[in-house]
């Protein structure tokens, strides 16, 4: 449990109430004080990443999945409760992000993507903020020479097989390329925060050499600006 656990329990709990099935159910708390989900079956995409979860198709479903979570949060109210990590300006406003859409946080069956884990992070925040940040995990926009996989050099296409699939709109294209760089931005600062008040996943992650795998994703973005905003239409 944590001082933030009551808003993710919240959010839980509404999801389950307006019946979105891809999210785990908040089942309580034990007697040792740790909160009790239930568990949801399937497989995520860990390293190495399996042929089935880099496909085209499963990118696709990662976008529906999250365009049916958002749709879901819409109608709750985050504002009476604490959150971790809220989306900065000016992707603070309606909505709830997942915050944390990594391969790893997304569960699969049969090759299609059906369910989100791990909500620490989630809190208030507009959509594109999320599809940013999966499209930045995703399709992935980093420097491909930090990919080693059938991604690479699709970067920009399978961008846009994301933003199609999800959905966005015309005001979340046009929006887009800023909420990847804030989003990037704002990662790393949780994750190097976290490092260095030895929080063990963050600081077991930010090493030298992830430092640099950032800055050359950053680097990336910025050169390819034009063509990540042309690949996702935005006017």
């Amino acid at each position: 449990m944590r001082p933030t656990s009551d808003a993710t329990h919240a959010l839980l709990r509404h999801l389950e109430r307006v019946g979105f099935d891809g999210a785990p159910r908040v089942l309580g708390v034990d007697a040792e004080g740790r909160e009790v989900l239930s568990y949801v079956p399937g497989q995520a995409v860990t390293a190495p990443a399996p042929a089935w979860g880099l496909t085209d198709e499963a990118l696709r479903s990662v976008g529906r999945l999250l365009r049916r979570f958002h749709d879901a949060a819409a109608t709750f109210d985050p504002t009476p409760y604490r959150w971790s990590h809220p989306a900065p300006a000016p992707f603070d406003g309606w909505g709830i992000a997942h915050n944390d859409p990594n391969l790893d946080n997304v569960v699969f069956r049969d090759g299609r993507a059906v369910a989100l884990i791990d909500f620490d992070l989630a809190g208030p925040g507009s959509p594109v903020w999320d599809v940013a940040a999966a499209a930045r995990l995703w399709a992935p926009l980093r420097d491909p020479v930090d990919t080693a996989d059938v991604r690479r050099g699709r970067e920009l296409e399978r961008t846009r097989i994301l933003v199609d699939a999800y959905g966005l709109d015309d005001a979340g294209r046009a929006a887009f390329l800023t909420a990847l760089r804030d989003s990037h931005a704002w990662m790393c600062e949780i994750v190097r925060d976290g490092a260095e008040r030895g929080v063990p996943g963050f600081a077991a992650y930010w090493t030298p050499g992830a430092q640099a795998r950032q800055e050359r994703a950053r680097a990336w973005v910025d050169a390819n600006a034009e063509a990540i905003a042309a690949a996702v239409g935005a006017a």
